[in-house]
């Protein structure tokens, strides 16, 4: 060999300067990305100036297996945004999504994983999962029972920037008089969680999500029952995981990153949109119309964006509403000031009777109520004989033949 090649290689000393500087910033780097793609980092929010063109959904079964008023609903998504891509998780493949998004090969959060698949509530499934596709995806969330009445174009107004915007939500109850109401008080304010949109990332969403998981660890621990054996009422639904909680959450995450307490009051009587910290709020119009309180106004005024039908909405029979033994549930009111003025008087006096007297007017109450409508008959099935009356009906008289002259009038 000669000895050219037996020399050492001679490196200039301004690369020997930096090269120290190069690696300790490339393993900066590598740290880096393993926290981005760790446990959770609250440190990643997308960089996209643009909301993902995608709406998701939930339900039990896919597309295919749509009765025909859900798939009404939501062909008008398709047909309002041609552009977006469009999906539905459902019973069957929800699970897989959690844990390949939140397991081991995702945000690596198994506490997560773990809470989904031991939960047995649906509503809180239902709840927990769109938080979690919204975080991981982004885009517009939608129940399976609301139509689309304008474009998702239409969420943002034109004097906003959408670089600017993180979240989009609209007003659903705003009736804050009630605040200090025993049974309305907590959700007399909210924002809509049936339809709203937002960039993937956002903070909130993995903050709203580790609060429902630590609030039904203590709903466990304070029942002694396992995850899926929780007992919930409507409320504790509302405030937990519905849109109590998510408004709290919401409220709590601007307030920080905007360094002044954000109340409701910012958002009481909000005729125009308004922009926060990234958080543009519409007024109620825009997702909850036509309610009937909250001034919501119709779904035919330039606001409505969506219309909410309400036909999936059953989950309140398995997570009843508070229902007075004599005066039944306030929330039949609904938020009219004179009926709950009524039911807060009456429930009052109910308190200050004696048990027996209690007693007396409950059997009064059940004395007077009309009897209960017989059970409907079971359909029959399609080559069943038909059914055979209780009382057989005489034949009817034979039509006289308008040939023959009338009847003779009889005597006077």
């Amino acid at each position: 060999m000669s000895p050219e090649l037996r020399s050492p290689v001679t490196v200039p000393k301004q690369i020997r300067r930096t090269l120290p500087a190069c690696i300790a910033l490339l393993l900066l780097l590598v740290l880096l990305s393993g926290s981005f793609s760790g446990a959770g980092s609250k440190l990643f929010v997308s960089q996209d100036p643009r909301f993902p063109r995608k709406i998701w959904q939930t339900w039990k079964v896919d597309p295919l297996g749509f009765e025909e008023k859900d798939l009404n609903v939501a062909k008008t998504w398709l047909a309002k945004n041609p552009d977006f891509r469009y999906e539905v998780l459902t019973d069957m493949n929800d699970m897989a999504y959690v844990e390949a998004n939140f397991g081991p090969t995702g945000l690596n959060r198994l506490d997560i994983v773990y809470m989904y698949r031991e939960l047995t509530a649906r509503i809180i499934k239902a709840d927990l999962l769109r938080y979690m596709v919204m975080y991981i995806e982004g885009g517009v969330y939608t129940d399976i029972d609301v139509e689309a009445l304008k474009p998702v174009s239409s969420f943002i107004p034109e004097r906003w920037n959408e670089r600017d915007i993180g979240m989009v939500v609209g007003v659903e109850v705003d009736q804050p008089e009630y605040h200090n109401h025993s049974v309305l008080g907590q959700k007399c304010m909210s924002f809509c969680q049936w339809t709203f949109m937002c960039k993937p990332r956002q903070p909130v969403m993995l903050t709203l999500i580790e609060n429902i998981i630590k609030w039904l660890k203590n709903v466990a621990t304070e029942q002694k029952v396992p995850i899926g054996e929780i007992q919930l009422d409507f409320d504790q639904v509302i405030s937990g995981t519905g849109p109590s909680a998510f408004t709290r959450a919401i409220l709590d995450d601007v307030s920080k990153r905007t360094g002044q307490r954000v109340t409701w009051d910012m958002f009481h009587n909000l005729a125009e949109s308004k922009m926060i910290g990234g958080l543009l709020v519409l007024n109620v119009e825009a997702f909850a119309a036509g309610q009937g309180h909250s001034d919501s106004g119709n779904h035919d005024t330039k606001h409505a964006l969506v219309k909410h039908h309400y036909h999936a909405s059953g989950w309140p029979t398995a997570h009843p509403r508070f229902n007075h033994p004599m005066y039944g549930e306030v929330e039949k009111c609904n938020w009219e000031p004179e009926c709950v003025r009524k039911w807060d008087e009456d429930t009052a006096a109910w308190e200050r009777l004696s048990p027996e007297e209690q007693q007396k007017q409950l059997a009064m109450k059940e004395a007077m109520a009309p009897p209960p409508p017989p059970p409907e008959a079971p359909p029959l099935p399609p080559d069943a004989p038909p059914p055979i009356p209780d009382v057989i009906s005489p034949p009817p008289p034979p039509a006289l033949d308008p040939a023959l002259p009338p009847l003779p009038p009889p005597p006077m």
